[in-house]
């Protein structure tokens, strides 16, 4: 068994850890209650430490030789690394920074006791406003725990100080409900706290070859406390609207005026990374001014919004009906996210996978799902995740999207007091009505159907279609729209992208307005790689 924490110790605790998270990410999520009761904390612990994984597996199948393993600095902090770009919700976001903390020490040669300490405070500091009861606390008697160990007059080994590190993290789990009230009042202790432990609890595993006993597993749930009085409840009824999430990049100045920001904002902030590239996550009610706040600050990407008012506890009623679409871009999530859709972000050669739709769908919490997936490569996935979502009980519907203005379309006309059947069938028939077009530059000389387009040439797609090649973006944008607007339309719908010139849209409203007097136009900040969106209702 392993004494130290060598590069393949860490491959072993991430794969140990995602395999118990895998186990327990339903039980934890069941006791999930604070700080809002949306029931995703093992879930979302589990993807975190899923990405923490991947990034591992990737260090290990780049290393020239299988006969001996990568530094043990490179594979730790790959770890802490993939964690931070894959961190979910607000404990996995804190998790991602443990794992920082850890990195950061280990990866020094310190030893496992220092670790600890440091990811300690490392997670308290990315906290704006700490509180007693919830992982933080669990993660800095672990801490505690583990230094007392090595008190004698020989530093304890990693096998005893990750031991007494699980034992400290127990006995803190177990007191959270004496801590914070929301737990006494449900009789649980802290989710977060409890996906910790279970990730010590792997730590053990691998420094010993043997998991902490089961039946030294801590109290899933006490007798529920006494109401607390009117007023004194916590929980998503009466908080924000939003969980805001996004990796940014920027300079500690920026992120440093952006906690304070979004301080103002909402709650249970949590900035955490560090070297210019950082993952924030905040609870609010204007999810735009929290993305907006991102960018002032930086480059956001990986944005993900979710309405916590859809997404209500396992113990409570699940909402009727739902909306998962995926979006590009930076300013697209929020839009939807207003209209009430969860989101998934997609990203230039990162579409996401199955798994993430699926997992987008348990988000929602809903018996019946509307899937929009605005984007043809996707709808093999998409089918694939609502199979998947299916087989878990929850009807979905599948509407195949070819892009976000048809997703748009759809959601507008979304309307969940309707039936199932009726509400699907007008949003396919919106999205259906819709057609939709992309301006994007060509990188080399090639064939399209309109012709040879040249390195650098403008190119207007309709419908996905290559229909008209030019050589300047506004004169390419209103050939496209006059294509588009010859057979009629009652809108137009003009999504901007990051490289949008800043008079585009304005001439393009004018040339809708002088040349088609019946015809109306919105414009939406999308972000994103692509010029410009246009939708044709």
């Amino acid at each position: 068994m392993p004494q130290t924490m060598d590069a393949e110790a860490v491959r072993t605790w991430c794969s140990l850890a995602l395999e118990a998270l895998g186990r327990e990410r339903e039980a934890i999520d069941a006791i999930n209650v604070y700080p809002v009761a949306d029931g995703d904390t093992g879930t979302n612990l589990y993807l975190t430490v899923e990405s923490a994984a991947r990034a591992v597996e990737a260090v290990f199948a780049a290393h020239e030789t299988g006969r001996t393993a990568p530094p043990p600095g490179d594979v730790v902090h790959a770890m802490a690394h993939g964690a931070l770009l894959g961190a979910r919700g607000n404990s996995g976001t804190i998790l991602a920074q443990l794992l920082r903390g850890m990195a950061e020490r280990t990866g020094a040669g310190a030893g496992l006791a220092d670790a600890l300490q440091r990811a300690a405070d490392l997670a308290r500091e990315a906290v704006a406003h700490p509180v007693e009861g919830t992982i933080l606390t669990v993660a800095a008697a672990a801490a505690r725990a583990a230094r007392a160990a090595g008190t004698g007059a020989e530093p304890a080994a990693p096998a005893e100080t990750a031991l007494a590190a699980w034992e400290g993290a127990r006995a803190a789990l177990d007191a959270t409900p004496d801590q914070l009230a929301v737990l006494g009042r449900a009789g649980v202790v802290d989710a977060g706290g409890r996906g910790l432990l279970t990730v010590l609890g792997a730590l053990v595993e691998t420094l010993t070859g043997r998991a902490p006993s089961p039946a030294g597993g801590p109290p899933e749930r006490r007798r529920p406390q006494a109401p607390a009085p009117a007023g004194g409840a916590c929980g998503p009824d009466g908080g924000p609207a939003f969980e805001v999430l996004y990796l940014l990049e920027a300079g500690d100045a920026a992120v440093a005026r952006l906690r304070t920001r979004l301080d103002t904002l909402g709650d249970s902030l949590v900035v955490v990374g560090g070297d210019g590239l950082w993952n924030v996550h905040v609870h609010v009610d204007d999810a735009g001014a929290a993305v907006e706040a991102g960018i002032e600050a930086g480059r956001p990407h990986r944005i993900r919004i979710t309405h916590l008012a859809t997404a209500a506890p396992p113990a409570r009623e699940q909402a009727q009906r739902a909306v998962v679409a995926v979006v590009p871009g930076d300013g697209l999530p929020a839009l939807c996210a207003e209209a009430g859709a969860t989101t998934v972000p997609s990203r230039p050669g990162e579409p996401p996978a199955s798994g993430e739709l699926v997992e987008a769908v348990r988000r929602a919490h809903a018996r019946e799902v509307v899937l929009l997936p605005n984007d043809p490569a996707l709808h093999h996935t998409a089918a694939a995740a609502a199979e998947q979502a299916r087989a878990e009980g929850v009807r979905v519907a599948l509407i195949p999207t070819r892009s976000p203005v048809q997703g748009l379309a759809a959601l507008a006309v979304h309307e969940p007091g309707r039936s199932f059947d009726e509400d699907v069938v007008a949003m396919t028939a919106a999205a259906g009505a819709t057609r939709h077009a992309e301006l994007a530059v060509a990188e080399s000389r090639s064939w399209t159907s309109a012709g040879v387009c040249q390195a650098g040439d403008v190119l207007g797609l309709i419908d996905g279609d290559v229909a008209v090649i030019g050589a300047d973006l506004a004169d390419t944008a209103r050939a496209v729209l006059d294509r588009m607007l010859s057979s009629g339309g009652e809108l137009v719908t003009l999504v901007l992208g990051d490289r949008t010139p800043d008079g585009l849209p304005g001439l393009l409203e004018a040339h809708v307005r002088e040349g088609y007097l019946a015809v109306d136009t919105v414009v939406h900040e999308g972000g994103g790689d692509a010029p410009l969106l246009i939708g044709v209702e």
